[in-house]
Formats: C-alpha cells, structure tokens, sequence
C-alpha cells in the first residue's frame, strides 16, 4: 500500500508597481480558490497563515506593497524564505508590471493619487516605487507584465499557473511554461527567459492576400511553414525545449517564459508559438500562449480579448492597448 503524499500547502505573495494589476491577480486566485488578503500588516502574516484551515489544499493569497505597514523588500524577503522553510509548504513571489506610460495613463484615466506621492507628480510615486521595490522585482518567482495583457488572458495564466491542475508536485504539471509572440521593434517581453528570432522566414506581410491576417489563420501557418528551412527550425527549436525544460524542473523552476519575435509580431512568430505550444502540450506541459502585438492590435479572437466590466476601472484598464 502507497503512503499517503502530504497535503501541500500554497501561498502566493503578490506584490508590484501601483496600477500593475496586483488586485486583478488577486481576484482571479481567488476564482482559483485561494483565499485572498489585500495588504495585511507584514507582522501579522505568518499567524494569518497558520490560522487558515479549509478543506482540500489550504491556499492563502497575500497582497502586499508599498502602503502595507512595515513594508520593507527586506522583510518581504525574509517572510517567503520563513514560509518556505515550513515543511509541505510552497510560496511563491509573484510581481505585477507594466510600462511607466501604461501607469501615467492608469492613475490618469482613474484620476488616482499615487500611493508614495499622494500631493505629488505621479511619474515621481511611479519611480520612488521602482526604485524601492527593485528587489522584489529582480528574485520574484514569477513577473507578470500587464502592459498590453487582456484581462481574460490574465486569468487564463493564473488559472494555468495556480488552479487545480497546477497541484501535481514534481512532475511536469509543476512546471509552468509560458510561450510570448511579439515584435522586435516593440521591444522584448521583460520577462522572457529564452528569446529566439523567427525574422529569417519568409514573411506573409508581403503577401497582399495574407497581410491583414494572422498566424492563428491557417492559409499565414501555410505560408510559414512552406519556407524550406522552417521544419528544421521548428525541428531543432522543440528540441532544444524538450532538453531544457526537464532539467528547469529538475532544478526546482516553477515558471518558464520562451518569446518568439518577428518584424510585427503578427505573423512567423504567432504561427510558431502556436506550433510549440501543441508539441508542449502533447508532452504532457502546462503551457499558455500569449500574443503581445495582436493583443495590443485588437486582433485576437473574440472570446481571448473579453474585456472587464466597465465597473471594474482596474481590471477594465488592464485591456487597453499602449497609445
């Protein structure tokens, strides 16, 4: 007879830039059935994670910032490695980002003071914060960047990266993956781990019947993969993964973040992330594909760009593309 396997227990500490989407993260862990808390006193977190009990795995979602009382990098710090030192229990350290003139249009749009500049210029709270927070941002576990990411993807992330699904300690279900589309001349995904250039293939925008489409139409993959060294890049790209990713969850990783990038971000680097997060799936990984440019163009499918309700001003902002 197997012996019974520990109940693991999860905390999420989340934390991040003001208007970066922290409180969207925490409600959708909460749709994944963590029980949230928005900025509890640094004091008072591990008797409030000890004290919650509930059936099935316990999982305690923690909000903290700037405005929390005796907030500190440091102490933040020194709370995950305490937590994580508890026997059966798995904390990670996620951050929410987005770019300055995302945030200057957030707080203007929600005519919000900033936090650590309450009579002051907002650009001047948003770059006390970077600067003091900068630790927390360099060793989280996992950065979430909101600029140009839909609300409905976001919760597709969290659901991946902290539902139900993501309870299978040590096998490959424990290893989130993250697959990016994007533009180079946009710029690269701040988060991304391995980053790989698909500007060689032949280009459909030169097509005048493919230009308006994307790489999530059939006739623009066609096109893709009909270029005579996309096989074998495509070939030696899967291959490249399937020896890493085994040995990042050998080394203990949680999260992976791989961008393909091409000239606009609406094309080869679509219809490739698209392809490697089949071949993923297939060999059994947790992976969620994101497409920047087409998000921020408005491009992707209906049911993949749903916006916020309009009441929602936080979550609602967090669907608007970059001006």
């Amino acid at each position: 007879m197997s012996e019974a396997v520990p109940e693991l227990r999860r905390v999420a500490v989340v934390t991040g830039l003001a208007g970066a989407g922290r409180a969207s993260i925490l409600r959708a862990l909460e749709d994944v059935g963590y029980e949230a808390i928005d900025n509890p006193p640094l004091d008072l977190i591990d008797g409030l994670v000890n004290s919650i009990e509930g059936g099935g795995a316990r999982m305690v979602a923690l909000g903290v910032d700037a405005r929390s009382r005796s907030f500190t990098p440091e102490r933040v710090l020194e709370l995950r490695d305490r937590l994580r030192g508890i026997a059966g229990m798995r904390v990670d350290l996620v951050f929410a980002w987005a770019e300055e003139v995302v945030l200057l249009r957030r707080f203007t749009e929600t005519r919000r003071r900033h936090p650590l500049s309450p009579r002051g210029r907002v650009a001047d709270g948003i770059a006390a914060e970077t600067r003091l927070i900068a630790p927390l941002h360099e060793l989280a576990d996992w950065v979430i960047d909101t600029s140009d990411l839909p609300l409905s993807q976001l919760r597709q992330q969290i659901d991946t990266y902290f539902g139900v699904s993501a309870e299978a300690p040590g096998g490959r279900q424990s290893l989130s993956i993250s697959l990016i589309s994007f533009a180079f001349p946009a710029g690269l995904p701040r988060e991304a781990e391995l980053v790989f250039d698909a500007r060689f293939l032949r280009n459909p925008f030169y097509d005048t019947a493919l230009r308006p489409r994307t790489g999530l139409d059939a006739a623009v993959a066609s096109y893709v993969a009909a270029d005579p060294d996309y096989a074998t890049f495509i070939d030696r790209l899967t291959g490249l993964l399937d020896l890493l990713l085994p040995r990042f969850l050998q080394e203990g990783k949680k999260y992976a973040t791989v961008a393909i990038g091409c000239t606009g971000g609406r094309h080869r680097s679509v219809t490739i992330v698209e392809q490697l997060a089949s071949h993923l799936t297939e060999q059994g990984w947790r992976v969620t594909a994101t497409h920047r440019e087409l998000a921020r163009e408005g491009l992707l499918p209906r049911q993949e760009a749903a916006t916020a309700s309009p009441a929602d001003s936080e979550t609602a902002l967090l669907n608007k593309p970059v001006p």
